[in-house]
């Protein structure tokens, strides 16, 4: 999808002025060595994840169930960051936040049959938060920058640098693991590389 850079610049210049948020964080550390799985708690009898070229690679099918890959760390308020790229199929992904159902999408969402990536998904109410920026932002044959921001129950994201959304849950977990989420009955395949977090 192609979108100026002028238009984008202007854009994340606006958004930046408006959410102080993002100035004096911690410095991030990898969580995800590019080699195997240490540090992540993979299903058993894994057939959805791999590790190779320093990446994490996520692979779906007709006859494969839904799952996720944890990490072995729990969190309460924390910045994650990820690089993301999308493989073959229709792309149904997503972070999932301390352990809850709750995550921040990434691809495109089951019900809505559009890209939601970088909203915040919350079971019961779909994607209370709703905005195009995925449409614009998105590099659908390259890697993206997902930046997702956690105190307490507000949700913050950004993708590929601008400012996507600020949401306030009331079903978010005090603390618990970071999921990266492979939707079951799709025949998908994702990356992720430079996987990174820090609390807060």
């Amino acid at each position: 999808m192609k979108f100026t850079h002028t238009l984008t610049t202007a854009l994340a210049a606006t958004l930046l002025l408006t959410n102080p948020s993002i100035a004096e964080e911690p410095a991030l550390t990898s969580i995800f060595n590019g080699k195997d799985f240490t540090g992540w708690k993979v299903p058993d009898n894994n057939i959805w994840y791999s590790v190779s070229d320093g990446e994490l690679r996520l692979q779906s099918g007709p006859d494969k169930k839904g799952s996720a890959v944890w990490t072995e760390q729990a969190y309460e308020d924390f910045v994650f960051e990820c690089e993301f790229k999308f493989g073959e199929g229709t792309i149904d992904s997503g972070v999932y936040l301390k352990e809850s159902k709750d995550q921040i999408q990434i691809g495109i969402s089951g019900s809505l049959k559009v890209d939601m990536t970088a909203l915040a998904y919350i079971p019961g109410k779909g994607y209370p938060f709703r905005n195009d920026l995925a449409v614009q932002l998105l590099k659908e044959d390259g890697w993206n920058h997902l930046k997702i921001r956690v105190v307490g129950n507000v949700y913050e994201t950004w993708l590929n640098g601008v400012y996507v959304m600020k949401y306030t849950s009331d079903s978010a977990k005090d603390k618990g693991p970071l999921g990266l989420q492979l939707h079951g009955n799709r025949d998908m395949s994702i990356a992720y590389r430079h996987l990174k977090a820090a609390s807060l």
